[in-house]
């Protein structure tokens, strides 16, 4: 196959937390189809997104209580008044609760996650009391696929709601090493709230494979974000203890982080436990294959973040300061991506090969066949490296104008352009001053990369102030969205535009 798609193609990067809409964030219902609308009007082929789950703390997606379950902040109310699990009268009654902030560009993430509970619980109650027909149905056949994870996760959920606790190693200790006659007093006491937290991922699960079908029916792939590590505060550590670097209360011994780089000086100190791959090999990496299983049910394609862990990584003793005290250990390689392969099929995968890379994370890559990730804005900081600058990608690549943990490119353009070594590299790209950011965008999309994602933001123009994230920082952090009206057919026509210029404009038969 020659690219990720066979065929040169385009996307654009935007969560779904990201879109307009009024009821205070971005969700799964008319939102997400006006956006795919607008993708197929401008003729893109591929939405990636940020991962689905539910933080565990300060909003991030990629720090999860499950890899497994999908953020309820993200289901629609109007989609549950199509379905007939509330009135249109009682949706308006939570005006308030789901309405944005006084910053029509942030989510105050507080209040709406408060609200969609208050909502569903409304929710679940109707479909208790008179479930819509086929839901019942639907609803039963959702359990049993996935009783999996779903399980182990409505268990969880219930657990950190009781305890008011999300880190489940200070639960009492029988329920945090699971006791099995522990666990068991558990399912009948909390039945009813663990039934709740079905309710609400069955939910999850029915809009959001709707949306699947409304964007594949109209050419437009699902491109998904997969961390390599997950939360300590998580149902897949709680119900896989022997498969991470835990001590014998339950907290990790080792951990996870990236040495000093591009982002920060001292590195960092992520805190997500290691992998013990070594009792990951004894089951055939069978929770990597269930993995991966659960996410290319959601997407047709996947981004897989910190791929170099798979070559080598970065571990960290728990209880170090920063990530400075860390040392390289070698990784599975091949072996997890072989398994659910031989098991689950050929897999569309992105390798995430940034920051301190090695030639042998690249051959790794290579020999698995992924393509690897090209940012414009690596490309400019020497002459003698143009490893990320457009005019040197290969074929074999998905290329970006920056990620979401990069400033927007015109944040980064005019924090660079004083720069005199700067702005003479980037003179072939920029010839005016009018439409920078297109400029930019048009370089990257008229590469040789097969494939290129562009951030919404990169698209509208902005400046840092729109950013998704920064590195080390660990609040103020993804709540950017697109206030209404912001996004309009103009930035259609003109994307539309750039990419049939560079040959880019096809249709996707799924």
């Amino acid at each position: 196959m020659s690219g990720l798609l066979g065929r040169r193609s385009s996307g654009v990067l935007c969560h779904v937390t990201s879109l307009s809409s009024e009821h205070g964030v971005g969700d799964l219902g008319p939102t997400s189809r006006r956006f795919v609308d607008f993708l197929v009007d401008a003729g893109q082929t591929i939405w990636q997104m940020l991962p689905l789950c539910p933080p565990a703390r300060n909003d991030s997606p990629y720090s999860c209580y499950s890899a497994m379950a999908g953020n309820p902040v993200m289901i629609s109310p109007d989609r549950l008044v199509s379905d007939g699990l509330i009135s249109a009268e009682e949706l308006s009654s939570f005006a308030g609760e789901l309405a944005m902030g006084d910053d029509a560009n942030f989510v105050d993430f507080d209040r709406v996650i408060r609200g969609k509970a208050s909502l569903l619980k409304l929710a679940h109650n109707r479909f208790k009391q008179s479930p819509p027909a086929g839901l019942t149905h639907q609803f039963e056949s959702f359990k049993t696929s996935s009783a999996d994870w779903l399980d182990d996760f409505a268990r969880y959920d219930a657990l950190m709601r009781k305890h008011d606790q999300i880190d489940w190693s200070f639960w009492p200790k029988e329920i945090a090493l699971r006791d099995i006659a522990a666990m068991q007093r558990t399912d009948e006491e909390l039945a009813e709230q663990i039934e709740h937290a079905k309710f609400v991922q069955f939910i999850f699960d029915h809009q959001w494979m709707s949306l699947r079908k409304y964007a594949n029916d109209r050419g437009v792939l699902l491109c998904g974000d997969m961390p390599i590590f997950v939360a300590h505060e998580s149902a897949d550590v709680w119900a896989n203890q022997s498969l991470f670097s835990l001590d014998e209360t339950g907290r990790p011994s080792l951990v996870a982080g990236v040495p000093p780089d591009y982002f920060s000086k001292t590195g960092q100190l992520w805190g997500n436990p290691q992998y013990d791959w070594n009792a990951l090999e004894a089951t055939d990496y069978q929770w990597w294959t269930d993995r991966f299983a659960r996410t290319l049910q959601q997407f047709d394609m996947l981004r897989v973040d910190h791929f170099r862990a798979f070559e080598a990584y970065w571990e960290i003793p728990a209880t170090a300061e920063t990530a400075v005290d860390g040392k390289w250990v070698t990784g599975p390689g091949e072996a997890p991506f072989r398994a659910a392969e031989d098991k689950l099929g050929e897999m569309l995968i992105i390798a995430e090969d940034l920051g301190l890379i090695t030639d042998a994370v690249y051959e790794l890559r290579d020999a698995l066949g992924f393509p690897g990730m090209r940012v414009m804005q690596f490309g400019y900081g020497s002459a003698d490296d143009d490893y990320h600058r457009p005019s040197a990608y290969p074929p074999h690549c998905v290329a970006y104008t920056g990620t979401h943990d990069n400033d927007t490119v015109i944040g980064w353009y005019e924090s660079q352009i004083n720069d005199d070594g700067f702005r003479e590299l980037i003179s072939d790209v920029v010839v005016s001053e009018d439409n920078i950011h297109l400029q930019l965008i048009k370089s990257v999309l008229g590469s040789a990369a097969d494939t290129t994602i562009i951030p919404i933001q990169d698209l509208l123009g902005l400046g840092n102030e729109a950013k998704m994230n920064t590195p080390g920082e660990a609040k103020g952090n993804w709540a950017w969205c697109l206030a209404p009206d912001q996004l309009t057919a103009t930035h259609a026509v003109q994307l539309k535009w750039i990419t049939e210029e560079t040959d880019r404009l096809a249709y996707v038969e799924i």
